[in-house]
Parts: C-alpha cells; sequence; structure tokens
C-alpha cells in the first residue's frame, strides 16, 4: 500500500516522528483534509542529482542539463552537446531510489532541433550499458525547436534517468532535463497531529 507521506511534504507542519504504525482511520482522514491526490509529484528534484554523458562536444557539459535553466540556444551556455557518435546517451544519477512521475525535455531552439527525434527516456536502477537497458518510459518522437514537453512516467522506480539516441549515429543536445518524483520510502513511520 502507497501512504502520501503529508510529514514529509510539508503539507502538515506539525508531524512529528512515530515508533508506532499509522492507524487506517487516520490515513482516510488524512485523505479526507488533504483531497484526493493529483499525479503531480512536485517539484523538479533533478538539480539535486549528478549528470554524465557518453562524450563531450563544443564544451556542451552534462551538468547543464541541470541547471534550472531553460535557455534553448547555444550561446546562452545552458545546454549539453555529445560528439556525433553512435548510441550517444546522457544520465542523471539521482543518488536515491525514486518513483518517478515525469521528466520534462528542453530541446535546443537554435539548430538542430530535429537531433532529438528518436530518443527515449530510461529509468531504472541499472547501469548495464550505462543505464540504456533500463527500462522505457517514453520515446521523444518530434520535440519543436525550443519546446519543453513533459512525458508521464507513472511512479517508474529509479535512480537513474537516461536519455538515449539509438539506432543512429548522432549528437545528443539537452537544454533542461527535470524530474518530478517521490523518494522511495522507508520503513520510518510518520504522525501528524
Amino acid at each position: 500500500m502507497i501512504v502520501f507521506d503529508a510529514c514529509r511534504s510539508k503539507l502538515l507542519p506539525a508531524c512529528k516522528r512515530a515508533t508506532s504504525m499509522m492507524f487506517p482511520h487516520g490515513v482516510f482522514i488524512l485523505l479526507a483534509v488533504l483531497g484526493q491526490i493529483s499525479g503531480n509529484f512536485g517539484a523538479n528534484i533533478a538539480g539535486g542529482g549528478t549528470a554524465t554523458q557518453s562524450s563531450t562536444g563544443w564544451n556542451g557539459l552534462p551538468g547543464r542539463a541541470i541547471d534550472g535553466d531553460r535557455a534553448s540556444v547555444w550561446g546562452q551556455g545552458s545546454c549539453t552537446h555529445t560528439e556525433g557518435q553512435a548510441k550517444p546517451w546522457w544520465r542523471l544519477d539521482l543518488l536515491k531510489t525514486y518513483d518517478i512521475d515525469t521528466v520534462t525535455i528542453t530541446n535546443r531552439k537554435d539548430c538542430c532541433h530535429e537531433r532529438i527525434n528518436g530518443a527515449e527516456i530510461r529509468i531504472g536502477n541499472s547501469l548495464s550499458d550505462n543505464g540504456n537497458n533500463n527500462p522505457k518510459c517514453a520515446v521523444i518522437s518530434s520535440l519543436a525547436a525550443g519546446a519543453s514537453q513533459t512525458f508521464q512516467c507513472n511512479g517508474m522506480e529509479g535512480r537513474y534517468v537516461n536519455v538515449v539516441i539509438p539506432g543512429r549515429t548522432e549528437y545528443l543536445t539537452l537544454c533542461e532535463v527535470e524530474v518530478t518524483a517521490i523518494e522511495k520510502e522507508d520503513s520510518t513511520q510518520y504522525v501528524c497531529g
């Protein structure tokens, strides 16, 4: 059973740690107070992770995609860039395992926006093939120049978020990658009161 943790989300500030199990009626009351919970898991967590990529071209460092800036013109210094290579990839290590709700990709505006077409977003806990063998969340079939698109991953579990262009030699450029998720819970219980 998945229980929304209002204490950790800071929706209810009067929460305290407890060693006993939360009573089912407490969960019911909490849900009644909060109303139906939407699929939006919250703020962008990508900036708290570390990024790497298959190669770096034109000083397009991998961390640029998680700098919190959707600037999509190369000269603004906020986009990544690999060398032209077979199966280029970019990977975000979230440093912990999360249930990932969405991944938002911002494409380059000033040049070459079609390069990202066919890229896959993969999420999981494996580093097999640099994380590119993890389960697929989505395929970026087409993304307009300078546009941002959000892909629903519906709670896929993973520490790593990869963007990979399979099956061809290409450059991979990402101007921003944003992730919304809920950290996988430990066994700690919280009681609000």
